[in-house]
């Protein structure tokens, strides 16, 4: 069987979503699993799809990057796959990991993805450095700062923190913050 995961990192990306859901089943995927949310996130989503993979099956994905957010990552996964007899099919890459040459390649992909992901972050922050000594980044608003009176006001009302946080949409952490400040 050909079970498919595809997942976007933001809701806004929706129409990248169901662009990859077409792909997959297109590709033949009687089974699908979706989710947005971030890499690095819990991936309800990814875990649900590898546990009802069986021996011979196929787990698919569209790309490399909406599966694996390393190269350890990457390898966890295979070993999780391999060890339960479930091959990995990528289909933008044309891979299919039953072949020890294909699981080599998909190593020497991931790396270079790797790679180009952690040369835009050290170019990003370099951005940011220059941005602030020429007096142009500000940084990140500080919300939960802004938001300090009202968190207080409710608090003082009875008000539970993590009702204030859902009620103002910031995190229970900064709640707890800015009211025992």
């Amino acid at each position: 069987m050909l079970v498919g995961y595809a997942r976007t990192s933001t809701l806004e990306q929706k129409a990248g979503l169901e662009a990859q859901i077409d792909d997959l089943k297109a590709a033949g995927c009687e089974r699908l699993w979706q989710e947005q949310t971030s890499s690095v996130s819990q991936r309800e989503g990814l875990r649900q799809a590898m546990a009802f993979c069986r021996e011979d099956d196929i787990f698919v994905v569209t790309k490399l990057d909406r599966l694996a957010r390393s190269v350890r990552h990457l390898g966890e996964i295979i070993e999780e796959l391999d060890g339960k007899g479930v091959g990995l099919r990528i289909l933008s890459l044309g891979l299919d990991t039953t072949t020890a040459t294909v699981k080599l390649m998909l190593n020497v992909l991931g790396s270079v993805a790797q790679f180009e992901r952690e040369m835009m972050l050290e170019r990003q922050r370099e951005g940011i450095q220059k941005a602030k000594a020429d007096g142009k980044y500000k940084g990140r608003a500080p919300t939960a700062q802004r938001l300090s009176g009202e968190a207080q006001a409710l608090l003082r009302q009875g008000v539970s923190k993590r009702q204030i946080a859902r009620d103002l949409g910031i995190s229970e952490r900064s709640v707890h913050r800015i009211t025992s400040a």
